[in-house]
């Protein structure tokens, strides 16, 4: 995406005047050369002194995505000063880190960046987890499940404290591994454990949750959602352990609500 009405989101001028942004689709065989820069540029309206500059750093830019290994790489703005010089004033540039293996040099990136405290304990124990500023500590398996867990947590009025994927892998070990990093931030006043067993079995689930606990001390009472394959089992199997810290609910939206009245209690 181009657009010369820079300084600002793409994403609000592509809802206030999307004519204003030039879409050019690049053949991952072929690339972007030069010649297809300056027809980009010309077709985004840029000044005339600036296109010429503009289309080659645009090749420049793109071999820095793909060379880099790059989910995103975007510069905003891209100023043109009163000599006719282009610079670019700001740039975004995210790393697909499943690449990082052809990338030694990421490392010395690594050393300048301050990385949340909650990510990094969760990158160690290898889980997908993102921060959040909310009081809600989320654990869900499958990472629509999880998303979708976030926006009843909103829906309800709460907020959600994180992102948190275990995937199919909902063992003792992976929930010790989940209920210790959630447990690590402050904010947390609530968790919602909301599994549903596909491949996952909800009856494992419940084993792994009380061997976590068995595992960690938890300062936040816990709310779960069970369902799915052998729900019937997974409950019995905490219906003796459950108590006013460990509680289960029936549905997602039932137990999004006393996560959400026990966080702002």
């Amino acid at each position: 995406m181009l657009s010369a009405q820079g300084g600002v989101e793409i994403e609000v001028v592509a809802e206030e005047h999307p004519d204003a942004i030039a879409f050019l689709s690049i053949d991952p065989v072929r690339g972007l050369d030069l010649e297809t820069a300056r027809r980009w540029v010309h077709e985004a309206d840029l000044d005339e002194v600036a296109r010429e500059q503009v289309a080659e750093l645009l090749v420049k830019l793109y071999d820095c995505y793909t060379t880099g290994d790059c989910d995103l790489a975007e510069i905003n703005p891209l100023i043109l000063t009163p000599d006719g010089t282009v610079h670019a004033l700001d740039a975004k540039v995210t790393l697909d880190e499943n690449a990082s293996f052809r990338h030694p040099e990421w490392e010395e990136y690594r050393a300048t960046e301050t990385e949340d405290p909650r990510e990094k304990m969760a990158k160690e124990k290898g889980l997908n987890y993102i921060g959040l500023d909310g009081s809600v500590g989320i654990i869900a398996n499958g990472a629509g499940l999880a998303m979708s867990t976030l926006d009843v947590v909103n829906q309800v009025g709460g907020s959600a404290a994180n992102f948190l994927d275990i995937g199919g892998g909902a063992n003792a070990d992976v929930m010790a591994a989940a209920l210790e990093v959630i447990n690590s931030d402050p904010k947390v006043t609530a968790i919602f454990v909301n599994i549903f067993g596909g491949i996952t079995r909800v009856d494992e689930v419940a084993k792994g949750v009380l061997e976590a606990l068995s595992r960690v001390t938890i300062t936040s009472p816990i709310v779960l959602r069970l369902d799915g394959t052998n729900a019937v089992e997974g409950r019995a199997i905490l219906a003796a352990h459950l108590n006013d810290r460990l509680i289960t609910e029936p549905t997602m939206l039932d137990a999004a609500r006393r996560a959400v009245s026990l966080a702002n209690a």
